[in-house]
């Protein structure tokens, strides 16, 4: 039951980060794309989207073990 517990907490823990992160980057691109690049506003999934993607490009792929 423990290990639920926990389990649950880092889920939750992430879902939170990411919910927390995904607002900065909506006003920031909304604040700042559309009169500088003539873009659209985004909203709040858009961003969650865009901060995923991000990760997915700028994580690393160097996978060999550095002691």
């Amino acid at each position: 039951m423990e290990i639920l517990v926990k389990i649950l907490g880092v889920v939750a823990l992430i879902a939170g980060l990411s919910l927390l992160m995904a607002f900065p980057t909506m006003w920031l691109w909304n604040w700042l794309m559309p009169d500088i690049f003539g873009l659209v506003e985004i909203d709040f999934w858009q961003a969650l989207g865009l901060n995923i993607f991000s990760g997915i490009l700028i994580r690393s792929t160097n996978s060999s073990n550095k002691s």
